[in-house]
């Protein structure tokens, strides 16, 4: 919250000024009481005579909304965030073997898949989203659409394969962005009103491009992609097919299957993300809301007098009704 004119905060120094001319004129009703011949009598009225805490809630109620009204002449501002008009948001998830490993709950894959759906249902509905998959190689699956059910049909097919190709995936990502935002002008910041969020459990091990070669393109393209590092240190899938890799995973002696954040770190500096670490079902769902909520999402201020006004007619009114229902008395 910020002010347009703070100076005129200083009217908020009415209050204790109406608090301490409530309290004197009290006094003053006190000191020109009617006199009473029987001080017997008058005793005891004066030691029976409460005054309960009710009578004076209509007072509070009144010193806040003379609170709203001086704030209100400051001119208040509030930060407050809105879609960003034409965004497209590419969801880039690795789907290589080691996906099948369950250090993280049901399998690396499964929870990914259950954050991703998230994700979707948290975005704004105008905002265009794309799946993309990589493994060996990389497979658009959704094209930038807004149609929800599609995304989440995409998400649900998705199924470990074989190797980790990052430098490739992030390069078919940045083609389906760039064709999704063909025409569409580059901010003041020199990006695009888009985003690629890349979800990885492993090094690079099969494709063209590194990993900081795919990071390139983006930059060069005006995208920031946003990076999950998803799995533990202590993953691992069993020695057996494939390539000495099958089926689940977490056997002690097993082959190991370890993220790579630092290079998911440096992607996400290049572009001018952001790196994250997901090393439990619940993180990675935390991660994937908080990038729902805020990617493809502009910051502004907007002034917000009349909400102090409106707030501070309603308090008076609530004053008054509640002076005529308890009996309490006004300055």
């Amino acid at each position: 919250m910020s002010f347009s004119s703070p100076w005129l905060l200083l009217t908020l120094l009415v209050v204790p000024a109406v608090v301490l001319v409530a309290w004197w004129l009290d006094r003053r009703r006190d000191r020109y009481a009617v006199a009473f011949t029987n001080l017997d009598v008058l005793a005891a009225i004066a030691h029976g005579r409460r005054r309960p805490w009710r009578r004076y809630v209509p007072f509070v109620v009144l010193l806040l909304a003379l609170a709203c009204a001086a704030a209100a002449m400051a001119r208040p501002r509030a930060v407050v965030s809105k879609p960003v008009n034409q965004a497209t948001i590419v969801l880039l998830v690795d789907v290589s073997g080691s996906m099948r490993a369950t250090d993280v709950s049901p399998t690396r894959l499964g929870a990914a898949q259950h954050a991703m759906s998230l994700f979707v249902d948290t975005v704004p509905p105008t905002v265009r989203l794309g799946l993309v998959s990589f493994s060996s190689g990389a497979d658009l699956l959704v094209s930038p659409t807004t149609d929800r059910a599609v995304l989440h049909e995409g998400i649900a097919l998705l199924v470990p394969e074989a190797g980790t190709a990052i430098g490739d995936g992030l390069a078919v990502a940045v083609d389906v962005a760039k064709s999704a935002l063909n025409g569409v002008p580059k901010g003041r910041d020199g990006k695009l009103p888009g985003a690629i969020i890349l979800l990885s459990d492993g090094a690079q091990t099969r494709g063209v491009l590194t990993p900081l070669q795919g990071a390139q393109r983006a930059k060069a393209a005006g995208l920031r992609v946003f990076t999950v590092a998803l799995g533990t240190n202590h993953g691992t899938l069993p020695y057996g097919l494939f390539g000495g890799i099958y089926g689940g995973g977490g056997a002690p002696g097993g082959f190991p299957v370890r993220p790579d954040p630092v290079t998911l770190a440096e992607i996400a500096k290049v572009t001018g993300g952001q790196s994250y670490r997901a090393t439990s079902a619940g993180r990675i769902d935390t991660i994937y809301h908080e990038l729902g909520a805020s990617v493809a999402r502009k910051h502004g201020s907007r002034e917000v007098t009349s909400w102090f006004v409106g707030a501070s007619a309603l308090l008076l009114l609530v004053s008054l009704g509640l002076s005529r229902a308890t009996g309490g008395r006004l300055p």
